[in-house]
């Protein structure tokens, strides 16, 4: 029962995913424009929520995924888990060390930073369907350093052309 809970979805709505990456695109645009440190920490808990556990947790990724995604006419678009959840994973580690900087360090400039380029990952997931950590994801895969096994469908790109 707890594996199913610590599962990360494979695969994931590209839909859905571009979607949280607006949310994520908004709460850092109010970090930013209103000096809201004290959201730093609600961006790390989704960020964390979400590697951990996919959409189950994180109360942005439940409003896209109940809520919006279904009231869209919009086809679901299956696209592999893992690169996502790295991607995930990155914001997560971003967050975290500003959220850290900012309340155990009162280092607030360096978080706004981390936070501002949180900011433009999320746009070019969210606007352009750029993902900035699935890119880091697929070169790691071809230097070697991620193993194919991880993700059969990032590393046969027969099955990628076939999705395209």
């Amino acid at each position: 029962m707890v594996r199913e809970f610590l599962r990360f979805p494979d695969p994931v709505n590209e839909v859905a995913a571009r979607l949280v990456a607006s949310g994520v695109v908004l709460m850092t645009a109010a970090i930013l424009a209103f000096q809201a440190i004290w959201l730093v920490p609600v961006l790390c808990f989704g960020f964390v929520a979400r590697v951990f556990c996919g959409p189950r947790v994180s109360p942005l990724a439940l409003l896209v995924t109940r809520v919006v995604v279904p009231a869209l006419p919009l086809a679901e678009r299956p696209t592999p888990g893992p690169p996502k959840r790295f991607a995930q994973g990155i914001g997560a580690t971003l967050s975290l060390a500003a959220t850290l900087l900012a309340f155990a360090f009162g280092l607030n400039a360096l978080a706004y930073a981390l936070v501002a380029a949180i900011m433009v990952a999320a746009s070019l997931e969210a606007f352009l369907g750029f993902c900035l950590g699935c890119r880091l994801f697929a070169l790691l895969m071809a230097a070697g350093l991620i193993p194919p096994s991880l993700c059969e469908a990032c590393a046969d790109i027969t099955k990628r052309r076939a999705a395209v």
